[in-house]
């Protein structure tokens, strides 16, 4: 019997199915965005969203490797990257207001990529409002790492919704953990959806939705494959419900949350600068 494949990525649940043929309601394209291939992905019919398990939506996977091995330019190419397609996954018109969520667990590394790049978005709501003078060219950002429901008691959906009424947010940014099911995308790939997000999907965890429909207003979903499960390497039955993650987590985490985080701010903030934000950021 095959063993089912857990993965957060489309385009590695579209390759899963390409054996039986191109599936109907599915289609690909590659191109090559800053110097980085980035492989997009739509799901378009219902049949196709239940045959891969993913939401109809546009699906973009960015292949960031290059910032791992810190070729020169890497970090700005890659935020300058994932700033466009997140972009063209969210149009915001100039006025309008956004709400980042950091999802995942902070204590727990492989789960800390949301939490770790709140701390680094720009944070303007209350400068819009209270010195308008100054910051009115720049967009208005509320952002909370909501924690997860084992340590606040609150589902972070509800809470995020909650706070998107209270500030009058027009879209939200969701960042989190992915999980994955190719060694080569793991730690090495950023996915950008408008479809949401549903956290702890990957490990078999569902938690209640970031998206359109539960929010009210459109959601982008940034991920980064952290863990992978076990059993897709081994046939070990002792492996069952454990996952991978590199011996360098803590590094990569780091890494990836910030190159993460600029791109989202250089997307909701177009007139600044990788140099602007490091200045406003230290």
């Amino acid at each position: 019997m095959k063993k089912p494949v857990r993965t957060d990525l489309a385009v590695e649940a579209r390759s899963l199915h390409l054996a039986d043929g191109e599936l109907p309601g599915v289609t690909a394209e590659e191109r090559d965005l800053e110097g980085f291939a980035v492989t997009t992905v739509r799901i378009t019919s219902d049949e196709a969203s239940d045959k891969l398990c993913k939401p109809k939506g546009v699906y973009h996977s960015v292949s960031l490797e290059p910032v791992l091995r810190r070729e020169d330019d890497a970090f700005g190419r890659a935020a300058a990257a994932l700033a466009s397609l997140l972009r063209e996954t969210l149009p915001l018109s100039p006025d309008a207001t956004v709400f980042v969520a950091g999802l995942g667990n902070r204590a727990i590394t492989p789960d800390a990529i949301g939490p770790e790049a709140a701390e680094q978005i720009l944070a303007t709501r209350h400068l819009r409002a209270q010195l308008p003078e100054q910051f009115s060219y720049m967009r208005g950002v509320s952002v909370l790492a909501p924690g997860v429901l084992g340590m606040t008691g609150i589902e972070s959906a509800e809470m995020v919704k909650t706070l998107c009424a209270h500030v009058r947010a027009d879209a939200v940014v969701a960042i989190d953990a992915l999980a994955c099911s190719e060694s080569e995308r793991l730690c090495r790939t950023v996915q950008i959806t408008d479809a949401g997000i549903v956290p702890g999907s990957g490990v078999g965890n569902d938690r209640a939705a970031f998206d359109r429909e539960s929010l009210g207003v459109p959601v982008a979903a940034v991920g980064v494959p952290t863990v992978m499960d076990a059993g897709v390497v081994s046939d070990a039955a002792n492996v069952q419900g454990l996952f991978i993650t590199p011996r360098d987590i803590d590094m990569i985490v780091r890494d990836f949350s910030k190159v993460v985080a600029y791109a989202v701010n250089l997307a909701l903030q177009p007139e600044l600068s990788i140099a602007d934000l490091d200045l406003l950021l230290s």
